[in-house]
């Protein structure tokens, strides 16, 4: 069983980190405002689990379960939902509504499994690079 949630965040971009030694390394910024959204028992659910939510959803685009699920949990609703199985003592140790700090979840020099999703380019393909080439072609020959 795993026994630190995840999180949740968006990649804000990617920067350097200088170390004393003079050494570069390449970091990438997430944010991570993860709210905790609801919670999972083993007496009701069978399991152990922290339900979390990150982003801005509209009110007048929640269904309504989902926004009695949020006015519960004394949040604003969110656009992105996920569980995440972990023991029963961390799931006790969060309460509803509660932002999930990342230092809780994460140590020094762990290492982390990182899932994303990318931008969907449809059937642009070739034509999508062949611009970009064009486009770059034409900043050249400008100068």
């Amino acid at each position: 069983m795993n026994s630190n949630p995840g999180i949740l965040g968006l990649k804000i971009g990617m920067t350097q980190v200088i170390g004393d030694d003079g050494e570069v390394t390449p970091v990438t910024v997430i944010d991570t405002r993860a709210v905790v959204v609801g919670k999972r028992t083993k007496e009701k659910n069978g399991y152990d689990a922290l339900i979390l939510g990150y982003g801005e959803r509209k009110v007048t685009r929640t269904s309504k379960p989902l926004a009695g699920q949020f006015k519960s949990a004394g949040t604003a609703p969110k656009s992105v939902l996920r569980e995440f199985r972990c023991d029963a003592e961390v799931v006790a140790k969060f309460e509803l509504g509660q932002v999930l700090p990342a230092e809780e979840v994460l140590a020094v020099g762990q290492f982390v499994d990182v899932r994303g999703v990318s931008r969907g380019r449809g059937f642009s393909g070739v034509m999508r690079r062949l611009d970009r080439y064009q486009h770059d072609a034409r900043s050249c020959s400008s100068r």
